[in-house]
């Protein structure tokens, strides 16, 4: 009987051990899995803090970037990439820019219209890829924030007179293509382009000017009105810019007062 109750406790004793460490080695495993899935998840949540940080830095590179505005004249405009140009100013060196749908593009032969013309003509920007594209063009380049807001290609006479003289002005073929002239002008006035005239001095020499949304244009029966009109004391009447481009494309003649190239008041002859 005694014999038979110790074997008994033997026994259980055995198998309860085995039980425990069962148990140990299963309670090891569990812990050791916990362990490797919360690092695994620490590893990943850091990795993706890393790259939100890199990105939001990006970003804000991005946003706090400005691109050169600026006037780059007699430069050699080249093709980079589609939408990407380069122009290249002796003294100034490379600068890359781009074009946008309302960039203003007039050439004189070689990116459109006719060599040797005295008007120049407005180009596509298709015309403009397709020019740079087989060799660079002379042009001059107005740039805000890294993009061209106009792209005027020089003539050949242009391109040896360089940027004109001290003054700032060059006569090409008759056209006084200086930037930033001021003045009076009287004589006749005719159509560019968009925006952009010419007026004749008595010396048969026409200065181009621009239009700004303050320009005054006051019409004796040219542009507008007529002789006996007299409006807030001004002797004539106040015309609007399409007034003004479809009398310019007829011609006539006005008195111009222009501000660093722009027309701040132009008077049809009375």
């Amino acid at each position: 009987m005694n014999r038979h109750l110790r074997s008994t406790v033997v026994a259980t004793a055995a198998i309860t051990a085995g039980l425990l460490m069962t148990a140990c080695q299963n309670g090891t495993d569990d812990s050791a899995s916990g362990t490797s899935g919360k690092g695994a998840t620490a590893v990943a949540e850091k990795a993706s803090d890393s790259q939100g940080s890199k990105d939001s830095q990006n970003s804000q590179n991005s946003k706090s970037s400005k691109g050169v505005s600026g006037s780059f004249t007699n430069g050699e405009v080249s093709h980079l990439a589609p939408g990407k140009y380069i122009v290249s100013v002796p003294g100034k060196g490379d600068q890359q820019f781009w074009v946008a749908d309302d960039t203003e593009v007039y050439g004189v032969g070689t990116i459109c219209g006719e060599a040797g013309s005295k008007v120049d003509a407005p180009c596509t920007l298709d015309q403009l890829e397709t020019a740079t594209k087989k060799a660079a063009v002379n042009a001059d380049v107005e740039m805000k924030n890294g993009v061209a807001t106009l792209v005027t290609e020089r003539r050949a006479a242009q391109q040896d007179a360089g940027s004109g003289s001290d003054s700032g002005e060059t006569v090409v073929d008759g056209i006084n293509k200086g930037k930033g002239v001021n003045g009076t002008w009287f004589g006749n006035v005719s159509y560019l382009a968009p925006g952009k005239y010419t007026v004749s001095d008595l010396k048969g020499v026409e200065q181009q000017f621009f239009l700004a949304e303050d320009t005054r244009i006051w019409g004796y029966g040219d542009v507008c009105g007529d002789t006996n009109t007299d409006e807030g004391g001004q002797g004539g009447t106040e015309c609007t810019e399409a007034e003004l481009e479809a009398a310019a494309k007829k011609g006539f003649t006005a008195e111009v007062v222009i501000s660093n190239g722009i027309a701040t008041t132009i008077r049809d002859d009375h």
